[in-house]
């Protein structure tokens, strides 16, 4: 028996509201207990110059589904914003890309958030951390 994928529909609905979701054509997988995995579409008009995805939209990639990972923890409406990341890149990519957050530590101020990036054939193609500030809400 497999298991069931969930996706928080409250972090969905919110995240829906985001332009970039749309544009770079999020297909999630799963969203929910500080996880969220999806598919990013390759998309050739995007592509830096080896003709792979554009690693500022990897980095992109990275940076938006570490907060809706965070989002499952925090609440849909929770105030964050990123302080500061990091991303190493192994490999290009030249397929779609399906990444995967997972929440490292959901602290009162501070939570990061790890992420790893495959391409359709399953190679590892950037590690990424992002660290993010819970803002009180106004």
């Amino acid at each position: 028996m497999t298991k069931q994928k969930i996706i928080r529909q409250d972090v969905l609905d919110r995240i829906n509201k985001i332009p970039i979701v749309g544009t770079l054509g999020f297909e999630f997988i799963e969203m929910d207990n500080g996880i969220c995995e999806a598919i990013v579409k390759h998309q050739k008009k995007y592509d830096g110059i080896y003709e792979s995805f554009h690693g500022g939209l990897l980095m992109t990639v990275a940076d938006s589904i570490s907060a809706f990972a965070l989002l499952t923890l925090a609440g849909a409406d929770a105030p964050i914003t990123t302080t500061d990341m990091s991303i190493r890149f192994l490999a290009a990519c030249r397929t779609d890309v399906r990444a995967i957050a997972r929440v490292i530590k959901h602290g009162k101020t501070l939570a990061p958030v790890a992420v790893d990036l495959y391409d359709m054939n399953d190679i590892h193609v950037a590690v990424a951390q992002v660290n993010y500030i819970i803002l009180k809400k106004t």
